[in-house]
């Protein structure tokens, strides 16, 4: 059974045509998952430990220290200073988030939110967007709807959340439309189609 991430979905519904094949193409031939070559796994992890330890936005310069990878050192910044200038005066406290796997057409689709957090009060799950391109309200809606659908029934009280990082920027999740789950449900099966002959 094909697994794969929300962002690898994301990233196959927002193509049309061969670039969406493409992309299924690119997501079942690549190398199998390495920590040591996810690009932000430093910047996710110093992020997590920052807030489980109920720290404050003045560490988050902090996460630069053990990363000595060239282009890791050029992004980097630019991921700090965007999360710091979203943190901003807010009161962020963590809890664990979940993780569930959403199936459809036999594909299995993470749904892992990085940050649970109390957002002044109020309980968020978070996602972060870290790619360079501005996040598009189509694709965050995308994020936080299959968060919706995967996640909701044991966090009714949590905010489904995606934060685009450089941008400084939280959608925050509202109702999917009626036809959001059978367009989901579409685009598993045409990936559970593809993906043997690939």
């Amino acid at each position: 059974m094909p697994r794969i991430s929300l962002t690898d979905l994301v990233d196959i519904v927002s193509k049309s045509g061969s670039p969406k094949a493409t992309k299924v193409s690119q997501v079942k031939n690549r190398d199998e998952y390495q920590p040591g070559t996810d690009f932000y796994k430093q910047f996710r992890d110093g992020l997590v430990g920052i807030h489980k330890a109920g720290g404050s936005r003045n560490e988050l310069a902090g996460i630069l220290q053990g990363v000595s990878e060239k282009n890791r050192l050029s992004n980097y910044p630019a991921a700090i200073t965007g999360y710091k200038k979203w943190w901003g005066k807010k009161e962020l406290k963590w809890f664990q988030p979940p993780n569930e796997l959403f199936s459809g057409s036999g594909v299995d689709v993470s749904i892992n939110p990085e940050l649970g957090l109390l957002i002044n009060g109020e309980r968020h799950l978070v996602k972060l967007y870290l790619k360079a391109d501005k996040l598009t309200k189509a694709r965050a809606d995308l994020i936080t709807g299959l968060m919706e659908e995967a996640l909701g029934v044991a966090s009714k009280d949590a905010k489904m959340s995606v934060l685009d990082v450089r941008n400084a920027k939280l959608f925050v999740g509202a109702s999917a439309s009626a036809s959001f789950l059978p367009m989901i449900e579409a685009e598993l099966a045409y990936i559970a189609k593809l993906w043997p002959s690939l």
